[in-house]
């Protein structure tokens, strides 16, 4: 089963829900805000970026299509057919690609995004994370946003409410993100929150 199944419950229905992990442990999604103009918080997010930006796990585009109307190079990605739909009407760049697909510009991104829970992706944070590092430009960035400090992390198979398939997800607390940098060849540059919501910037070593 592909995480499409999560994205596709987010942006189908766009309607809060929760994915549970087997011990129990689970991370609260609302998408409807996503499919706005803009959520408090992104405007530093967006102010990091400042060069080409790719977005994974882009959703409905709310930060490319920012990132695009601010004349910054940008391009979503996301595995949701309905996700790239809704991105692309907004006026963003997107592709309906997998993050560990080839993509376009690998080792060229400025700065790469893992916004509203993506970090989660796949599963495996530090995977994903090699992958960002990968994809990104000598000297880029990777922003992330994570879960508040003193969050349970977890990571491994979950289920959307109602469901019964798994998938593979994470859900990363910001401090836990100097140990995942450390064990990815990355380091974490900043951390920061606004309006509720925390984030991090990474790099290369």
């Amino acid at each position: 089963m592909s995480a499409a199944v999560l994205f596709d419950a987010m942006f189908r229905r766009a309607a809060p829900f929760t994915v549970r992990h087997r011990t129990g442990r689970q991370q609260h999604f609302d998408p409807a805000p996503w499919c706005g103009d803009g959520l408090p918080g992104d405007e530093s997010l967006l102010a990091r970026c400042a060069g080409p930006t790719l977005d994974v796990g882009c959703g409905p585009g709310r930060l490319a299509g920012a990132l695009a109307g601010r004349g910054c190079p940008a391009l979503g990605v996301d595995v949701s057919a309905a996700a790239v739909r809704l991105a692309r009407r907004r006026g963003a760049i997107a592709l309906r690609r997998d993050v560990f697909d080839p993509l376009p510009g690998a080792g060229r991104w400025h700065h790469v995004l893992l916004a509203d829970g993506n970090i989660g992706i796949g599963g495996d944070p530090a995977r994903l994370l090699r992958r960002c590092r990968r994809l990104a430009a000598p000297g880029g960035r990777v922003h992330i946003e994570a879960e508040p400090p003193g969050t349970a992390g977890w990571s491994g198979p979950a289920v959307v409410q109602g469901g019964t398939t798994e998938l593979p997800w994470a859900c990363v607390p910001v401090d836990d993100l100097p140990a995942l940098a450390a064990a990815t060849a990355m380091r974490v540059l900043e951390t920061w929150t606004e309006a509720g919501r925390w984030f991090a910037t990474l790099s290369a070593r």
